[in-house]
């Protein structure tokens, strides 16, 4: 029987990567604006690529786009963009559709809610703040708790431990394969793909795959 449901943060609770893009597409905008003179598109792709390089998490990643494009940092054009990132950024911070709903009914079942994440303790929490879902959760490991990514075992470990549960009496849900599936399979629990978090992977090698979130509370009913 499942006695826990844990969950990866980023594109599983919060659609990341588009609110990502529409705050490094403001950014861009910004700079352009406050005289860099580059293609937008170009721009983004170069973002993209420093971001590939450097981690989604990387907290100069305008100081090295600037850089990268006009050899040097002008502070004006940097302000500009970082102000119009946060604030897209800070507009954007929801869960996807029906997540509180999900977990309130999940927590009514008498499951204990969990997140491992990759992201700064700083930073999760601040995420789970504005999308005001934090008390949902029993334990929250993030990278800091361990030092160490998925799909080590570490944060996996740190988890059940806190949880005071076995393996098999947890889903781990999450959208990467190669870390929240793989690293949790690993360790022996179940496994949930959510593909509506990254719709372009084949195969998961997951337990189950939902295309939303709802469709956990079947799951959490039947097992």
């Amino acid at each position: 029987m499942l006695k826990a449901i844990i969950f990866d943060l980023d594109n599983t609770l919060i659609d990341f990567m588009r609110m990502k893009r529409l705050s490094c597409e403001a950014a861009v905008s910004a700079m352009i604006d406050a005289g860099l003179d580059v293609n937008k598109e170009k721009a983004m792709e170069i973002i993209f690529k420093l971001y590939d390089k450097h981690g989604l998490e990387e907290p100069k990643i305008f100081q090295k786009f600037l850089q990268k494009v006009a050899g040097e940092i002008d502070f004006r054009i940097l302000a500009n963009g970082i102000v119009a990132y946060r604030r897209v950024k800070t507009g954007f911070l929801e869960p996807f559709p029906h997540t509180s709903y999900v977990l309130l009914k999940l927590k009514g079942m008498g499951k204990k809610l969990a997140i491992i994440t990759d992201a700064p303790r700083l930073k999760a929490w601040l995420r789970l703040a504005a999308m005001k879902i934090g008390d949902f959760f029993d334990v929250v490991v993030t990278f800091e708790d361990t030092k160490k990514h998925k799909p080590d075992n570490l944060p996996f470990e740190a988890a059940l431990r806190k949880l005071n549960l076995k393996p098999g009496e947890c889903l781990m849900v999450g959208d990467w394969p190669e870390r929240d599936i793989k690293g949790a399979k690993r360790l022996g629990m179940k496994t949930c793909f959510a593909r509506y978090g990254n719709p372009k992977i084949k195969r998961s090698d997951a337990d189950f795959e939902i295309d939303d979130i709802k469709e956990l509370l079947k799951i959490a009913q039947k097992h």
